[in-house]
């Protein structure tokens, strides 16, 4: 009867794990063998060699990328951990009504129904030389120049990341809210906790799990874009999604190839060191 059941639990996980096998492992393991391939101008050589690896780290313009990168990753983290908490909080703690929560959240995935290029796209009429904002400081005498750091430079860049990805960040952190027991809160207003104390001591504690999720949703996200590099900084900024892009229109595969391996590395360890930190698993 043991060895039934061991087949029929070993049947149950058979197609969940050729998925699995087949759209992530053999992706990544051909990625990982391509890396260490040879190239030219027209075609690529199979072979065994560390030179993509060694042009990669040893090359200054690939560290100013990475810390670039991770730049745009921790503002956006930030930024995007701000608003989603407040947003949530006040779904979670202010709006009574079931039916208004659900409400309000709906009209936070707007946006989500159209394109992200459409969606940053939007922004140029807006933050440009005689956009809407320059054009509405002028009128109102706070500027007498337009800005011109508002558009095609890192500031239009996080503003699109925060703009693209902080419902990533609401959705866990409200789903960890809802859960808190409601008593917890009333026994630390009982013990004399003021607001903010209860805030620090009760809610954010609770809601790591949620903070967590949303954290790792904006780091991976944020790390691999480039399309929201390319198109809002004008060319003026860089991403090593955007270098790995630019490697793979001049042919060259399997340097792409290597830089693509390294910053999943750096992924999985930043994320590996946030699932140190807080326990996910009571959130799933």
């Amino acid at each position: 009867m043991n060895r039934v059941t061991s087949w029929v639990t070993y049947l149950q996980v058979a197609p969940l794990a050729l998925v699995f096998g087949l759209f992530l492992v053999v992706p990544i393991a051909t990625i990982v063998v391509v890396s260490f391939w040879d190239y030219n101008t027209t075609q690529i050589i199979p072979d065994f060699l560390i030179q993509n690896y060694e042009e990669l780290l040893t090359s200054p313009v690939t560290w100013q990328t990475y810390a670039q990168t991770v730049r745009f990753a921790l503002i956006t983290w930030v930024l995007t951990l701000l608003i989603g908490f407040t947003v949530a909080y006040f779904l979670a703690f202010h709006v009574q009504s079931t039916t208004w929560q659900t409400v309000l959240f709906l009209v936070c995935t707007i946006p989500f129904w159209t394109s992200n290029v459409i969606r940053m796209i939007s922004w140029i009429p807006f933050l440009g030389r005689n956009g809407l904002a320059n054009s509405t400081l002028i009128e109102l005498g706070l500027i007498r120049e337009p800005l011109e750091f508002l558009l095609f430079s890192d500031f239009s860049v996080v503003l699109a990341y925060v703009h693209l990805y902080t419902l990533f960040m609401v959705v866990p952190i409200f789903n960890s809210m809802v859960r808190i027991d409601r008593s917890l809160l009333e026994a630390a207003r009982d013990g004399g906790a003021s607001a903010w104390q209860t805030l620090w001591a009760v809610i954010v504690p609770l809601c790591k799990p949620g903070i967590a999720i949303g954290s790792i949703f904006i780091v991976t996200i944020v790390m691999g874009d480039f399309v929201t590099v390319r198109l809002m900084s004008g060319g003026q900024s860089a991403s090593v999604g955007l270098m790995m892009l630019n490697a793979m229109s001049l042919l060259q595969y399997p340097a792409a190839a290597a830089n693509a391996v390294v910053l999943l590395l750096l992924v999985l360890f930043t994320v590996a060191a946030m699932m140190r930190l807080v326990d996910i698993r009571k959130e799933l």
